[in-house]
């Protein structure tokens, strides 16, 4: 049996970074919806949370597992889950686009803190300006349609 311990921050936004996620007790119903399918699907979340129009979640990688294919089943289900659940009276959808990043071990609790206060951190800073930060650090390009 394979032993492995490789962590993803993944940060994605709602389409067109639409509120939808304005009133904290959907948000909070929205993340314990992504901790329970992910437990289902055998993903294991680190830790789940975000604003009103993004989300944060750490997650373990298995053995089977892809960036690409965990993307798919946290948001495509996580979107079908709310508008099942008539919150509000539009529909959510997620952005296309998400960073993920690898975390070391020793990194864990700085990034579990930093998902953990999510609503403090964005009183004194738009996700524009978190999300600008993300593509700096990381050395990401955003391309252009020319």
């Amino acid at each position: 049996m394979p032993f492995v311990s490789v962590y993803i921050h993944f940060v994605w936004s709602t389409k067109d970074r639409v509120p939808y996620l304005e009133n904290k007790t959907i948000r909070d119903a929205m993340w314990q919806h992504i901790r329970d399918n992910g437990k289902a699907k055998g993903i294991f979340i680190d830790f789940v949370n975000g604003h009103t129009d993004h989300c944060h979640c750490l997650v373990s990688l298995g053995t089977e597992q892809t960036i690409s294919k965990i993307m798919q089943l946290i948001k495509g289900e996580a979107a079908f889950w709310f508008n099942k659940q008539h919150f509000i009276t539009e529909k959510l959808a997620w952005q296309d686009e998400y960073f993920a990043v690898s975390v070391s071990e020793s990194a864990l609790n700085i990034v579990r803190n930093y998902i953990k206060n999510q609503e403090e951190h964005h009183k004194k800073k738009t996700f524009q300006q978190e999300y600008d930060e993300f593509l700096t650090k990381y050395g990401f390009q955003k391309f252009q349609d020319e």
